[in-house]
C-alpha cells in the first residue's frame, strides 16, 4: 500500500483509489477557489490534472490562495501549482496552459471532469459550451466574494440557485441560450457590506477554500461512484 494514500485507501477502499489514479480532471482557474480544489484532488491521489490560468501570483492573493506565497510572487499560477502538486505526489501527471479561457480557446484534451473556478462570466459560458460540445461533465463555482459564513455554502443545480448575484446572471444566460442544467457550488448568504467600500470585492479563505473543497468533493464522489 502506498503510504502517501494510506488514509484515503482505508476510508474509500482500493477500487476507489484505483479509479482516482486513472482519472483526469481539468481545473480552469487556479486562484482562491481553484487552488483548494486542485490541492484536494492532488492529495486524494488523482492521476492526471490539467490546469488553466493566465495570471501570476500577487501579494494581494496571499490571504486566500494556496499558490500565493512570498517565494512565488510574480510567477505563473499554473507553474506554481504544477511544482506544488509534484511536491505532494511526483507520480501525478500535470499539464498546464498559461492562458485565458474564452470562446476562441481550442484544446485537444478529454478530461473525465471539469471544474470551473473562473471569475469572468463570459469565460464561464465559453467553458460550459466547450464542455457540452465535448460531452464532458463539469461543476462550476459561483460567487465567493463578500461572503463570511461557510455554513451558507451549498451544492445545487444552477436552475435552483438563489440569492447569489453571479448565479442569477449565469441562470439567465443559460436559459436564454438554452444550455443544459448543471451543478454549482454557491452561497445563500447575502453579500456583506464592505466597511472600506471600494470597487474591489473582499474575500476570506474560510469561504473561498470551502468552495474549492466542495467542488473537489463533488468530483471525487462522481469519479469513484
Amino acid at each position: 500500500m502506498n503510504k502517501r494514500l494510506n488514509r484515503i485507501t482505508l476510508l474509500l477502499g482500493d477500487d476507489a483509489v484505483s479509479k482516482l489514479k486513472k482519472s483526469t480532471v481539468m481545473v480552469v482557474g487556479c486562484g482562491a477557489v481553484g487552488s483548494f480544489a486542485i490541492e484536494s484532488l492532488a492529495r486524494c491521489g488523482l492521476g492526471h490534472l490539467i490546469l488553466i490560468d493566465f495570471d501570476n501570483a500577487e501579494e494581494s492573493n496571499i490571504n486566500r490562495q494556496l499558490f500565493a506565497l512570498d517565494s512565488t510572487l510574480g510567477k505563473p499560477k499554473v507553474e506554481i501549482a504544477k511544482s506544488r502538486i509534484h511536491d505532494i505526489n511526483p507520480e501525478i501527471t500535470v499539464d498546464v496552459f498559461n492562458m485565458f479561457f474564452d470562446d476562441k480557446t481550442q484544446l485537444d484534451v478529454k478530461p473525465d471532469y471539469v471544474i470551473d473556478a473562473i471569475d469572468s462570466v463570459q469565460s464561464k459560458i465559453a467553458l460550459y459550451k466547450w464542455c457540452f460540445e465535448n460531452n464532458i461533465p463539469f461543476i462550476s463555482s459561483m460567487g465567493a466574494a463578500r461572503k463570511t459564513d461557510p455554513s451558507k455554502i451549498k451544492v445545487s443545480k444552477i436552475s435552483k440557485t438563489t440569492v447569489c448575484p453571479l448565479a442569477a446572471k449565469i441562470r439567465h444566460i443559460v436559459r436564454d441560450e438554452k444550455l443544459k442544467d448543471f451543478p454549482v457550488v454557491y452561497s445563500v448568504e447575502e453579500s456583506v457590506p464592505q466597511p472600506n467600500g471600494g470597487r474591489e470585492f473582499g474575500s476570506i479563505i474560510t469561504v473561498t477554500g470551502t468552495f474549492g473543497l466542495l467542488l473537489a468533493d463533488f468530483v471525487i464522489r462522481k469519479l469513484v461512484s
